[in-house]
């Protein structure tokens, strides 16, 4: 199952984030690495939010990496959101839907 988490960063993030940065990146390659996260980043020019797409068997996966992530205890993440995708398109849809073949 894919998860869409979204964070919705404070108006000084861009301010405070160095000294958080490095611990936050290796959280997240970490979890890419055991196959959890696809794809992060920042949304937004100047950044505001973020997304980030995993692919795990529970949301507890998902809220796990949230209240481990630095930014998150150290308060640059105003509110965030946990939220199943249910994926039909791509190579790597959970629930692959096709169109149905021409008579």
């Amino acid at each position: 199952m894919h998860y869409l988490l979204t964070y919705h960063y404070t108006d000084d993030y861009l301010e405070r984030r160095g000294a958080y940065r490095d611990q936050h990146l290796r959280l997240g390659w970490e979890a890419h690495e055991r196959g959890q996260l696809l794809l992060g980043g920042t949304v937004g020019a100047p950044a505001h939010s973020a997304v980030l797409v995993f692919v795990c068997d529970s949301a507890q996966t998902v809220e796990d990496f949230v209240q481990a992530d630095p930014y998150f205890q150290h308060g640059l993440v105003r509110s965030h959101t946990i939220q199943p995708w249910s994926t039909v398109l791509g190579a790597t849809a959970s629930t692959p839907v096709y169109p149905a073949k021409p008579a």
